[in-house]
């Protein structure tokens, strides 16, 4: 059966797993970005206690390390090694979930971080945050989709879904660097 086969072609048994899988994804996908917007626009954190403003530098680490790793998966599918494709991408899956779980964490005591400067300079900084926010939305559902298509050997359609989940996976981790340094640049110099 091929993977363009229209959906009457296809064995009803098959698509049951992928309409669950689906279900679940965009379940946790919503779930996720209401959290978020709930975090960062409502709440705006202030749990107090803890002082956690190292993770920003952890987060863009975790940004970069999932850059590099990400950079790694595309070179070794380019070069038919599906071993270390595999190794790569669960690796910059891994240091993406890890980036989220800090970010949540550091925004749920902390709230949200304004940049300092002002100008052309602040125009720039919230073009690239805007850009990197917008974009770092489908990354989530868009990962666990070509995982799953991995997982059940359907290629094709990994492919489908990785050749748009690529750049833009890429680009969210490198803004995210970006965006760290940029609003570090703008604050004075803590004592």
């Amino acid at each position: 059966m091929s993977a363009l086969s229209a959906p009457s072609d296809r064995d009803p048994s098959s698509t049951a797993p992928d309409r669950a899988f689906f279900v679940f994804t965009a379940v946790v996908s919503t779930v996720a970005l209401a959290f978020i917007a709930w975090l960062l626009l409502i709440r705006r954190g202030g749990a107090g206690g803890v002082d956690l403003r190292f993770l920003p530098a952890v987060n863009a680490g975790l940004n970069a390390t999932a850059a590099a790793l990400l950079v790694g998966g595309w070179i070794s599918v380019r070069r038919r090694q599906l071993q270390a494709h595999r190794y790569f991408m669960l690796g910059a899956f891994a240091a993406s979930a890890l980036f989220l779980v800090s970010y949540l964490t550091y925004h749920f005591v902390h709230g949200d971080t304004r940049y300092a400067g002002h100008g052309p300079m602040k125009a720039l900084y919230l073009l690239v945050l805007a850009s990197h926010v917008l974009l770092s939305m489908p990354v989530v559902p868009m990962a666990l989709v070509a995982f799953y298509f991995a997982f059940r050997k359907q290629f094709d359609r990994h492919r489908r879904v990785t050749r748009w989940l690529a750049p833009i996976w890429l680009y969210v981790s490198v803004t995210g660097v970006l965006v760290f340094v940029m609003l570090r640049g703008s604050l004075p110099a803590a004592p």
